[in-house]
């Protein structure tokens, strides 16, 4: 066995594992969007940098800009910019996020481990971004299920297109396999130049602002991953032990920091890159660059891309009424679901009296994989033999089993005495006529059943005006590559006055 394949193998038990771990019932994805491959054109790229499709990759977002940085690691050893994507909404304002419900996009320096990767997400594909980390819990700041993912709608999250996050979570995916167990996540207001400090300078966020300066400084003058630490309430990045230290470095979030050093190895690149932006930031204050003004009231924002192209289209709800869409440049289209697992449940079958009459029966068993399905396509319906005096277990779908006519009793007939003024009854009257008659407390029972069924024909007429939705309701035909067969539409998560008004 080659050692690739071997690390192949084990860094796929390992993703698996931890989604396990996670929560990810593997039970429950149904979709294949996130097994969708890299395009050719992406491999192309990869390779004319220097890069492998394996290799380790680093995230990068800047909330002012919209935009979202993909880097991996080349054959020197060093990050190179991949990708940039225009990312397609976030909400909040500029800051770090502190409470629940404050609508606030995290910033700060996260880890993405497998565990935190969904492939069954409501919005298309998503991964957590590990929100509150170790700096966040030191400061008490509170709030979960913070993601990265697509269907462009954000509370607090960042939201790509679908076309844009299957084609990042395939570069976590394949990082993932190559044997990377987490990568980071950079989260900034901005990105973090001496002239953009110099503009928010007046932010009551700048204190924390230029304590991320730091780690930013530390990747743009080394081109590796900062290794981050936290300790008295702030990060600590690339701390390395002194040669006369006796013990190991250890970080309390809320203690006192230990004595540390700078790692020798960056400290030169570190140093020299962050004399120069202190410089030329006190150059940029000296001539009166002007200072950003304060933001009051707005929601978020939008990389120009979207904001300019956005469109709707008509389409239609799961009752059949008209809706409008949203529609975001890059969205995918949708493909039908998959089929929905039967329920396998046991029931009384009657005995035919026809010998070899079949009954059919339809069982599914859907397996689901890793990043997503493994196979989940309904078996076909096979025959299966009724024994006369046995009752067996039978799969109900929908509807119950269909038996041959020829296996249904037929009634004894009945004599039937008319009334002189009543007219004949029709065969089908006449039939039910020669039922034994029910008790005078089913007629009540009836009623009050019928009574409690909502009336689906008044619903179905009642005209309601279209309403506009940002969530795909419509169902096109399945897409000709086959890479998204049986992937799910996402579920509706409000409506498109209320995610875009803040940006308006």
């Amino acid at each position: 066995m080659s050692r690739s394949y071997l690390r192949a193998l084990l860094a796929s038990a390992a993703v698996a594992a931890a989604i396990s771990l996670a929560g990810c019932n593997p039970s429950d994805v149904t979709s294949g969007r996130a097994h969708a491959p890299l395009s050719e054109k992406t491999l192309a790229e990869i390779a004319s940098k220097n890069m492998d499709k394996e290799s380790p990759i680093l995230a990068r977002i800047f909330k002012e800009e919209a935009e979202m940085e993909i880097w991996k690691q080349n054959r020197d050893g060093q990050y190179a910019l991949l990708k940039t994507y225009p990312i397609c909404r976030w909400s909040g304002d500029l800051g770090p996020k502190k409470k629940e419900g404050d609508r606030q996009a995290p910033e700060g320096f996260y880890t993405i481990t497998p565990g935190q990767m969904n492939p069954a997400s409501n919005y298309y594909l998503a991964f957590n971004t590990g929100f509150p980390n170790t700096y966040d819990r030191a400061h008490g700041y509170t709030g979960s299920e913070l993601m990265v993912h697509g269907d462009c709608s954000s509370r607090g999250c960042y939201a790509m297109t679908d076309e844009q996050i299957q084609e990042i979570y395939a570069l976590a995916r394949e990082s993932f396999f190559g044997g990377q167990k987490a990568f980071q996540l950079q989260a900034m207001p901005f990105r973090m130049t001496a002239l953009n400090m110099a503009k928010h300078r007046n932010n009551p966020n700048f204190a924390f602002w230029k304590m991320l300066k730091e780690g930013y400084d530390h990747f743009e003058a080394s081109k590796q991953e900062p290794k981050v630490a936290v300790c008295e309430r702030r990060y600590v990045f690339d701390p390395a032990q002194p040669d006369n230290a006796s013990k190991p470095l250890k970080f309390d979030s809320k203690g006192k920091c230990p004595v540390y050093e700078l790692d020798r190895n960056i400290a030169d690149l570190v140093l020299d890159h962050k004399r120069n932006e202190q410089i030329q930031m006190a150059e940029h204050i000296a001539q009166g660059v002007a200072t950003v003004p304060m933001r009051h009231g707005i929601d978020g924002g939008m990389n120009p891309v979207f904001a300019e192209k956005l469109g709707t289209q008509e389409g239609y709800d799961s009752k059949g009424r008209p809706v409008k869409i949203a529609i975001a440049p890059g969205a995918l289209p949708r493909t039908p679901d998959a089929p929905a697992p039967t329920q396998i449940v046991s029931v009384p079958q009657p005995a035919p009296t026809a010998a070899g009459e079949p009954v059919l029966a339809s069982l599914a068993t859907p397996r689901a994989s890793l990043f997503g399905v493994l196979g989940g396509a309904t078996a076909q319906a096979q025959p299966v033999q009724a024994q006369p005096a046995q009752s067996q277990p039978v799969a109900v779908a929908a509807a119950a089993p269909r038996v041959s006519p020829a296996a249904i009793p037929k009634p004894k007939p009945a004599t039937i005495v008319a009334a002189p003024a009543a007219p004949a009854k029709p065969p089908q009257q006449v039939a039910q006529s020669a039922q034994p008659k029910a008790t005078a407390s089913e007629p009540a029972r009836q009623r009050t059943a019928s009574a409690a069924k909502p009336n689906i024909a008044d619903d179905a007429s009642r005209e309601e005006p279209p309403q506009l939705r940002t969530a795909f309701s419509a169902t096109p035909p399945a897409s000709n590559s086959g890479v998204l067969a049986g992937a799910q539409p996402p579920v509706p998560a409000g409506s498109f006055e209320s995610r875009w008004s803040g940006f308006r």
